[in-house]
């Protein structure tokens, strides 16, 4: 076994302890099928929002943890359930008054209010490939309405019927007592009007795999199960998915986890054994409330690519799947300039601590390196403070800092810049709200400038807050007022001289008077960044009043 293997099979960051429970479940044997299934779902009764990535992005990070530790050949599946009656039109869309006229209807059979496709249901499926091809994910796409209507679920329907009365007694056990008079496991597709019913069933042959219920005008009509007259009820149709299928791993939002136990009988009584499975917490927006495809609240996936890179938002997906995250734009900066610090970390990590780093699963164990010189906050403070309009301005401030990189060099850098120009634009420059200085802040501030003008007053006001602290001098021959650190030194030193018993002050008065903001950057490398004499401008039209 390979060094590697052998730390995959102890590591404990999430992706190997769920691809280990699906290799314990086969034991460690090939399955019959000749390879592992593992399968993410898809509802398109609205746009694929940013917990469909979640989902298929997390399955693709087990999957390839699988593939680590062991030889057994895997197969990533995405799973439409388009076969499924609309049951609201979503608010998201346009031609809500068409879409009405189609309540029920199988969303396949919905015609696509954008007009771009056959169906909603066929837009929606094209949406999710489009995306899941963009992040390169290798999948096969099902359809619920292909295998239904081809046959392909037929002898798993057929034994629906002949199981008929143990599936009902599994699902009985979990509806109220008036659910329980009218349900059914089956939800026939009217011949007439072409709805998904739901309706009880007058008898169910199991000779000739048959069902008969009223119609919705009341005509009593009888349907073969199979060749997508009938589609099954949501929780008998994923036991029984993983059954047709058979599946091996699926994960899935915390909303189903309560009926997880409901899914594997189902599975069972069909004949096939119940996958591994793994749930995560849910998808917040804002205001903490779900995140849904027919309403089209939170961040959506194309809004996230609008301001920062897909691999910030695979990085956001892996951190902590069983705890529910807040989906809302100010996650967007911390995201980037985490999964850049862990780019870093990784090249200088041995091989236990890289298993564990989440850029190992993000890019599937081949690693680049991050060519970030400067944070995308720190670079988003700069486009606030420049009123940036274009990255080459951005370019003309980083190159300062920065001489050797340029964006055929710094491709990665350079597209975070056009991010944070837009980012700034869109969500920094609306909220920025300046206040004046108070007399203590202000004799600081006036203090800061005249620092930065004069190196030897720099020198002597840190030699200063080195007396007052009762430190022993420090060698200043070196000073540099284009140095961060040094700057950076010059800045705490103001703070300390000034009275400012809490550091945190200080430099919260430095954002909110000079960048409009209540946290900001390391404040000595943001002036190394933006120019020694253009941040003393920067102070000087604070202390006159002119920002506010």
């Amino acid at each position: 076994m390979s060094d590697l293997r052998t730390e995959a099979m102890k590591s404990k960051a999430w992706p190997f302890e769920e691809a280990r429970k699906v290799l314990k479940r086969l034991k460690g044997k090939t399955p019959e099928k000749g390879f592992v299934l593992f399968e993410t779902g898809y509802g398109p009764s609205g746009l694929p929002h940013i917990g469909t990535f979640g989902e298929v992005a997390r399955t693709a990070m087990i999957q390839h943890a699988f593939g680590v530790i062991s030889d057994i050949p895997t197969k990533l599946v995405s799973f439409s359930d388009d076969l499924d009656g609309m049951r609201k039109v979503p608010s998201n869309v346009p031609n809500q008054e068409m879409m009405a006229e189609h309540i029920q209807k199988p969303l396949i059979d919905v015609p696509d209010p954008f007009g771009t496709h056959d169906s909603f249901g066929a837009h929606n499926n094209a949406m999710l490939r489009r995306f899941l091809d963009t992040f390169g994910f290798e999948y096969e796409f099902y359809s619920s309405t292909e295998y239904y209507r081809s046959g392909a679920f037929d002898e798993v329907l057929k034994r629906a019927v002949e199981k008929y009365d143990d599936i009902m007694e599994v699902m009985l056990a979990s509806l109220r007592e008036e659910r329980r008079k009218t349900y059914s496991i089956f939800l026939p597709i009217s011949p007439k009007t072409g709805r998904v019913l739901y309706v009880p069933m007058k008898s169910v042959d199991t000779q000739n795999h048959t069902i008969t219920f009223d119609d919705e005008d009341g005509t009593e009509t009888t349907l073969a199960v199979t060749g997508g007259n009938v589609k099954l009820q949501w929780k008998p149709d994923f036991g029984a998915r993983w059954a047709a299928l058979n599946v091996d791993f699926e994960m899935y939002g915390k909303d189903h986890s309560t009926n997880t136990h409901i899914y594997d009988k189902i599975c069972r009584i069909l004949g096939a054994p119940a996958p591994a499975h793994f749930f995560y917490e849910l998808f917040l927006d804002a205001e903490g409330h779900k995140i849904s495809k027919t309403s089209g609240n939170g961040v959506s996936i194309d809004q996230w690519l609008t301001y920062a890179s897909a691999e910030s938002l695979s990085y956001f997906m892996y951190l902590k799947p069983g705890t529910a995250k807040r989906m809302h734009f100010d996650v967007i900066p911390k995201a980037v300039d985490e999964y850049h610090q862990q780019l870093n970390a990784y090249h200088t990590q041995d091989t236990k601590a890289q298993l564990a780093n989440p850029v190992y699963h993000i890019h599937k164990g081949d690693v680049p390196k991050s060519d970030m010189v400067i944070s995308f906050a720190m670079l988003l403070n700069l486009a606030s403070v420049s009123s940036a309009e274009t990255k080459d301005k951005m370019w003309g401030f980083i190159n300062r800092y920065a001489p050797d990189a340029s964006p055929a060099n710094n491709p990665v850098m350079d597209q975070a810049a056009g991010f944070a120009v837009r980012y700034y634009h869109d969500f920094v420059k609306p909220a920025k709200t300046f206040r004046k200085a108070t007399p203590q802040e202000a004799a600081a501030l006036a203090d800061l400038a005249a620092g930065l003008a004069d190196a030897e007053l720099a020198k002597t006001m840190i030699h200063k807050k080195n007396a007052d602290m009762g430190k022993d001098p420090v060698d200043l021959s070196g000073y540099d007022l284009s140095n961060g650190d040094d700057l950076q030194a010059l800045v705490f030193a103001i703070g300390k001289n000034h009275g400012f018993g809490n550091l945190r002050d200080w430099f919260q008065a430095i954002y909110e008077v000079l960048l409009g903001a209540s946290q900001g950057p390391r404040f000595g490398g943001f002036i190394a960044l933006y120019g020694v004499a253009e941040t003393i401008n920067l102070i000087q039209a604070a202390l006159n009043g002119d920002l506010t």
